[in-house]
């Protein structure tokens, strides 16, 4: 059976009776699929196979093409082309499989359409700024190939740029198998399953302001850089500081992050809330996705504060991603050096010049 036997909804997270019994499905599988291929009974076996453990043999495989396209390309942003992708793919997996099955599939229909909406928009972002023109690559992995020897970054390709973001693009969606598995006990959306996916949908529009503000401030600061036009809502100042730090910029350093992070988080409590439990194994996906935010934000923000002076003032102010402040960023006021006090360093400097040119004539005289 591809489904375990659940009776109650908190038996739908408990990783022993969900997870654990199927693992053997997944070492069985390659052979399975030959099989299957070879007797035109792929359809059979994706039914028959449990759909957690199909989707993470899929996000395997991926990872393998990702290891070998990288590598011959030697362009190594190739799960970025497929990030804003690959998570609504595995809430679709699970959904087409819950029709399949015959299995009440409403809660997934709403996780499906927010994570539709969530690929569109970030899939639109990421084109305009160019990630799927030829030859396009995070300039971050240069400056990792830099810092490391070569035959280390083909290892880090094969751990963890290729197979470890591919695992975890399906491992973040991961939690839709639990919403999946409430389907067989109780039908329809409860008023919570409506809140939760309107919470996602309010992350994603977010997530849209931060980065148009963002795109909006780049685009005038660039046309600036280029012409000596400065564009209609901007100012000089902003402008040759040379990062964004007004509207949702102002109370976080990263607010498009925040809400990156938050969609998968609420997903999770979705299946939290779904089960009627506190947790469950499904927040593995989202707990690891907020650490390699960590990681990833903390190298980005190292290359900033090392282009833009001003940019350690505005980590002072601003937290990184939660706000902690509702006064926003305020741009230091320059620093004020009055007449007397230069007046009195010159005094101070001409001094010690004095001292210095005195004590060298009686060390001279005593020789």
């Amino acid at each position: 059976m591809a489904l375990p036997p659940v009776r109650s909804l908190a038996a739908c997270a408990d990783y022993a009776n969900t997870v654990e019994p199927f693992l053997d499905q997944l070492y069985s599988l390659p052979g399975d699929f030959v099989a299957a291929l070879t007797s035109g009974k792929i359809g059979q076996l994706y039914v028959d196979t449990n759909p957690l453990v199909s989707g993470f043999a899929i996000s395997l495989a991926l990872g393998f093409v990702f290891l070998v396209v990288s590598e011959i390309n030697r362009n190594y942003s190739q799960v970025d082309r497929c990030w804003s992708l690959l998570p609504t793919f595995y809430i679709a997996h699970f959904n087409l499989w819950s029709r399949l099955a015959g299995v009440h599939r409403a809660r997934l229909d709403a996780a499906l359409l927010y994570s539709v909406i969530w690929s569109i928009r970030l899939t639109y972002n990421y084109a305009r700024k160019g990630g799927y023109d030829v030859g396009s690559e995070d300039y971050r992995w240069e400056i990792v190939k830099a810092a490391i020897p070569k035959w280390l970054f083909h290892i880090f390709n094969l751990t963890f740029i290729a197979f470890f973001q591919s695992v975890l693009l399906y491992a973040i969606a991961a939690p839709a198998y639990t919403l999946l598995l409430t389907g067989t006990i109780e039908r329809g959306l409860t008023f919570g399953d409506i809140v939760f996916a309107a919470t996602e949908i309010g992350l994603i529009v977010f997530e849209y302001f931060a980065d148009q503000q963002q795109w909006d401030y780049q685009t005038a600061k660039y046309k600036y850089r280029d012409t000596g036009k400065i564009t209609a809502g901007f100012d000089k100042a902003r402008l040759d500081r040379g990062f964004l730090a007004e509207g949702l910029w102002a109370y976080s350093r990263h607010p498009n992050f925040a809400a990156e992070q938050s969609v998968w988080i609420v997903l999770y409590q979705w299946s939290c809330y779904a089960t009627g439990t506190l947790y469950s194994w499904a927040g593995i996906g989202a707990l690891v996705l907020v650490l390699l935010f960590q990681g990833s934000t903390g190298l980005t923000e190292r290359i900033t504060s090392g282009k833009y002076p001003g940019y350690k003032e505005y980590q002072k102010q601003v937290s990184m991603f939660v706000p902690t402040s509702f006064e926003g960023f305020k741009t230091p006021s320059p620093k004020v050096i009055r007449t007397s006090d230069l007046a009195k360093k010159q005094a101070e400097k001409e001094a010690k010049a004095t001292g210095n040119q005195s004590h060298n004539t009686r060390s001279a005289a005593k020789r």
